[in-house]
């Protein structure tokens, strides 16, 4: 019997997924790109943390800031600021990322998301088997949250070392693996490393969610209402106990996904708006500005109707994908990447907790990606994308391995600064993303061997 396949990438033109098309084209783009400036900060943090400007490195990471308002003030250091503050960003972020994919994206279709979200949960669960049996009931046990993660930028960056061999489709498939690991890791951060709750402040998070909540049913659509609202929130989450990046991916649920006008609504209306403005125009106008109101008029009925045709989900995800690649990432690697390399320390649970990881990723991933996927479209429940084999599968499985910035900051969760098993995570982290980066860089040139390499 002939294997029915589900084309990930097929009929974008004419059903809701043509409305993310170039989204997710356009970040995945910039992902691979992040990718490389995400290597270069790392490289740098490793420089730092090896030299004698390790000293420097480590005043300047533990140097305190503080935020007061009124008789309130929030004091904490630069690497607290970093893993609580911008990091709350980057979780945004992946709240507006899974909350469009399961409204309009990969994860809307039950069918085509089965595969990714399959494939997602045995990347997560075997990896995390692996970690445990070799630190069950050990001091490092806490970690074994660490190898679950999947690194979309450094993916895609391998990826695009191969330009177009690499079928889109295969790139969706692990973005979508991506996006369902990092599901997975907020509901693990929140459930399993927070700490202990401030009902209080937990009680003001959630009623501030609430009202941005019915703030959203009553068509607020204002990005600074949002931010405002969210500031309060990410600050009451902070004091919780609850850590404070679980905001941001809340918050990124209260955002308005949704348009006022469609597109034909769209294009006759700016039609009647342009041919006023044309009408208007009697002759050139010598000044900075425009005089004739009725001109004014256009240009400011123009600026709302681009404004209803976009959701602000997707305004606030496009406007915020090139910080968190190539600001947010890169300074988050800067501050947590550095660890001094030697071997020294090496010994007991240290290397349970090293071993545990570096196979978690290397092995487990793969492991878990790949047979998941396997049983799903042997079970008939899902189907491989068009274009996409088996060999292309078990590339991208590996590069699922790349855990890095989303296994760091778990491995300061779970750890905490200062211990023993944290240099030792960082290291092992460091290891296998690299060693999984260019195993899946080889499975893949194989399996595209003889197709035309085009940027």
């Amino acid at each position: 019997m002939t294997e029915r396949r589900i084309p990930f990438a097929s009929h974008w033109s004419v059903t809701p997924i043509g409305r993310v098309l170039r989204p997710m084209q356009h970040f995945i783009h910039q992902s691979a790109s992040g990718g490389i400036v995400l290597i270069v900060a790392t490289v740098i943090a490793l420089i730092l943390a090896n030299t004698p400007l390790s000293a420097l490195y480590e005043q300047v990471r533990e140097s305190y800031i503080g935020v007061s308002v009124g008789p309130w003030e929030l004091r904490e250091n630069v690497l607290h600021w970093i893993n609580d503050g911008l990091m709350a960003v980057f979780f945004f972020v992946v709240g507006l990322e899974i909350k469009r994919e399961v409204m309009v994206g990969e994860l809307a279709s039950r069918r085509a998301a089965t595969l990714p979200i399959v494939a997602a949960i045995g990347g997560v669960a075997v990896p995390a088997l692996i970690y445990a049996a070799f630190n069950f009931g050990g001091a490092g046990a806490a970690g074994w949250g660490v190898p679950m993660a999947t690194d979309i930028a450094f993916a895609l960056g391998i990826m695009a070392l191969l330009g177009d061999r690499v079928p889109f489709p295969l790139k969706i498939f692990l973005t979508a693996v991506a996006i369902v690991d990092d599901l997975i890791a907020v509901l693990v951060i929140a459930f399993f490393y927070s700490g202990g709750i401030n009902v209080t402040a937990l009680a003001v998070g959630i009623l501030f969610l609430g009202f941005l909540m019915l703030a959203n049913i009553n068509g607020i659509r204002s990005t600074l209402f949002y931010a405002f609202g969210g500031i309060i929130i990410w600050v009451a989450f902070l004091q919780s106990g609850v850590h404070a990046t679980i905001a941001g991916v809340l918050i990124a649920l209260t955002i308005p996904a949704r348009y006022r006008i469609d597109a034909p609504t769209f294009l006759e209306r700016t039609h009647r708006i342009l041919k006023r403005f044309e009408q208007a125009t009697t002759e050139p106008d010598a000044t900075p500005m425009l005089t004739v109101e009725t001109q004014q008029t256009a240009v400011i009925s123009l600026e709302k109707a681009c404004e209803d045709v976009q959701a602000p989900l997707q305004k606030l995800e496009h406007n915020l994908h090139p910080w968190v690649a190539f600001a947010i990432m890169p300074i988050f690697a800067l501050a947590n990447a550095g660890v001094a390399l030697s071997p020294e320390g090496l010994d007991g649970d240290t290397i349970s907790v090293a071993l545990g990881i570096f196979l978690g990723l290397v092995v487990g991933k793969p492991l878990g990606v790949l047979g998941a996927a396997w049983l799903a479209v042997r079970s008939g429940i899902a189907s491989l994308p068009i274009g996409v084999t088996w060999q292309h599968m078990a590339g991208a499985g590996t590069l699922a391995g790349i855990g890095f910035t989303m296994s760091l900051f778990i491995a300061a969760l779970g750890f905490g600064e200062g211990s023993e098993f944290l240099d030792t995570a960082k290291l092992a982290i460091l290891a296998a993303s690299i060693v999984a980066g260019f195993l899946g860089l080889i499975l893949l040139h194989r399996a595209t061997r003889g197709q035309p390499l085009t940027d």
